[in-house]
């Protein structure tokens, strides 16, 4: 290297983006010397930019990172916090410098929503509502009734539904409604920021009354603060008892109107396209109740509903406005990508030039696919549109190689200390009823005892931990905890991705200490669960001395002759015990790996039948951190 090129070097040294070096600065490892003033670092900074900044070796910085559990290489990205944590242990002051594009944005969105729903301009806009409910009470059918009893004269065949959301008429008056497949659209869209329904309608049937989902929709409608309009739907049936319904429905706390409670509860058949029009109006008399505005005179903000990539048009998104109005040639941010608005369609399938508030359209022009839930919002020009969409992908980045900030039982006292922490959150999941009550009971009698902290069970119900019961926790900072239940595979990924604390008991007292003892700081050193494998028994054999062989499959992970096995029917635990023979080809074996076959005989238990999953596990502990 010559001299220019060495002066070039060092005159590019501390220019990078989004941070400016110290002066003086060295790369020695150890505390940054010669340090005037907090160095500036960007939302988020490679490893070797913040080493650069700070003054210390790269290698001081991912020492640092690992000690805080982050596994990072010197040209990963992290974000500020984490960052400005690494360069306080050197004793290096730092601040923030967000691009005066994103800082505007954000604060721009928040103020646009508030001041579209309470500025002089707003206006009445119409109820943005998703139907819930459990699989086969009708919500399909009830939609499809909605949509047909609204069709204009002269639409033959009813309206062809192009997108996941559409608007109907009545009495001069719109409703939109979105069609979502449950509650977990409904939790996903949560948890990326995006409110964007009004009302719930729940949808029960007549004659089956209320299920373990009609119980998960109303947990979700209830964290979300959104009010509930419960449709009875199969009225036309013979078995049908709207009236045990209504008596369910109080017993789980949605007391209809007619009980005194504050639920409208309207009975419909889907079928017969009775009390559709009842149904309508109620909805309509909820959202005059709750004075839902906005102005359609600003620059849009929305959320996206769904987005895909069409071979022939390119990424396509459906976006529900929220605020002001879209047009066409309007330059848009989305997430972490932007474009300019190049067609709209309504949900008929329509070309539109303008879209008002709570009016759902499909729009193409994105230079890429965003997620369900992101922001939609209007800038000034294009240059605005990508040094933002630029910023939030850095951020999207830096977030997935850092700690995901969950609430975890172990750290709850050192946020009661701190003042983070008031409440304890739960997801309650058991294998009866009985145990699910009894556990409610304690947990309500122990809320009375500790002062310091709300203990609340956000959503309980009988069965399998599942997907959803993680999103929930999730979006509402809970703890999950399962009373002889395990989770179902996806609920087991989808609590490893999100950082969610799931807790496993069998004794209830068990459960009641570890709670108290979290409480009050005087958690035992955790034993945590470690799941070698899951297998499925195939086929059952009976010998001679009556011991059954289970014929196992093993799906995941490896079957191990020193663990401890768990025996679940339809996600619940029947047996826990350890093995007593593991064999393959009749020979005993120390493990079995995915895809393989194998006989096991578990100790002291022979109830084992045919489809049970057999769970391989083993305990270890765990250091305390604190």
């Amino acid at each position: 290297m010559n001299q220019k090129q060495r002066q070039k070097r060092v005159r590019s040294r501390g220019t990078r983006p989004h941070m400016e070096a110290p002066t003086g600065s060295t790369r020695a490892g150890g505390p940054a010397t010669t340090v005037s003033g907090p160095v500036v670092l960007g939302s988020v900074i490679t490893v070797g930019e913040l080493a650069d900044a700070i003054g210390v070796s790269a290698v001081e910085v991912i020492k640092s990172l690992i000690r805080r559990g982050i596994m990072a290489a010197i040209n990963q990205q992290i974000d500020y916090e984490t960052a400005a944590a690494v360069a306080a242990e050197f004793g290096v002051e730092t601040e923030e410098h967000v691009p005066e594009a994103a800082q505007q944005a954000s604060a721009v969105i928040e103020q646009e929503l508030r001041a579209g729903a309470a500025g002089p301009g707003a206006q009445p806009r119409p109820p943005v509502v998703t139907i819930m409910g459990h699989v086969d009470h009708g919500k399909t059918k009830l939609l499809d009734a909605i949509r047909e009893t609204n069709v204009a004269e002269g639409e033959a065949g009813g309206i062809t539904q192009h997108i996941g959301a559409y608007q109907v008429e009545v009495q001069g008056r719109k409703i939109t409604f979105l069609d979502t497949p449950g509650h977990e659209a409904f939790t996903a869209m949560r948890a990326r920021g995006a409110q964007v329904t009004d009302i719930a309608v729940l949808v029960v049937a007549a004659d089956d009354g209320v299920m373990p989902q009609t119980r998960e929709a109303i947990s979700h409608a209830r964290a979300a603060n959104v009010p509930i309009i419960v449709a009875i739907n199969k009225i036309d049936l013979p078995t049908a008892n709207p009236m045990r319904v209504k008596q369910q429905l109080a017993e789980v706390g949605v007391v209809p109107e007619e009980f005194g409670g504050d639920v409208p509860v309207v009975e419909v058949s889907a079928k017969q396209r009775l009390g559709i029009e009842d149904l309508l109006e109620m909805i309509l008399l909820v959202a005059d109740l709750m004075e839902l505005k906005a102005d359609p005179n600003r620059p849009a903000i929305g959320a996206i509903i769904e987005a895909k990539v069409d071979q022939t048009r390119g990424p396509v998104a459906t976006v529900l406005i929220q605020s002001g109005t879209l047009q066409l040639r309007d330059v848009v941010v989305v997430g972490s990508t932007w474009g300019r608005i190049r067609a709209m369609f309504d949900d008929r399938g329509r070309r539109v030039r303008r879209a008002g508030p709570s009016m759902p359209v499909e729009i193409l022009g994105l230079l890429d696919v965003p997620e369900a839930g992101d922001i939609l919002q209007v800038v000034e020009d294009e240059k605005t549109a990508r040094e933002l969409a630029e910023e939030r992908a850095r951020q999207r980045r830096a977030e997935a190689f850092t700690e995901m900030r969950v609430v975890k039982l172990d750290e709850l006292y050192a946020g009661l200390e701190s003042g983070e922490t008031r409440e304890l959150r739960i997801v309650l999941k058991a294998d009866v009823q009985g145990s699910l009550e009894a556990i409610q009971n304690a947990l309500a009698k122990l809320n009375e005892e500790i002062e310091s902290v709300g203990i609340t069970v956000i959503h309980s119900g009988t069965g399998a931990i599942s997907e959803s019961d993680i999103m929930l926790a999730a979006t509402t900072g809970a703890i999950v905890v399962g009373f002889n239940v395990r989770p179902d595979v996806a609920a087991r990924r989808a609590a490893d991705a999100s950082g969610v604390d799931v807790r496993y008991y069998n004794v209830i007292y068990h459960l009641l200490d570890d709670v108290r003892a979290a409480l009050s700081g005087l958690l035992a050193p955790e034993t945590r669960e470690v799941t070698d494998g899951y297998a499925e028994v195939r086929e059952t054999f009976r010998l001679p001395n009556r011991t059954v062989v289970a014929g196992l499959y093993v799906v995941s992970g490896k079957a191990l002759r020193n663990s401890r096995v768990r025996v679940l029917r339809h996600g619940t635990v029947i047996h826990d015990g350890t093995v007593a023979s593991l064999r393959r080809f009749k020979e005993d074996v120390r493990e079995v790996a995915a895809g393989y076959e194998c006989g096991l005989v578990i100790d002291g238990f022979n109830d084992v039948v045919v489809g049970d999953q057999i769970e391989f596990y083993h305990v270890e502990e765990v250091p305390r951190t604190r």
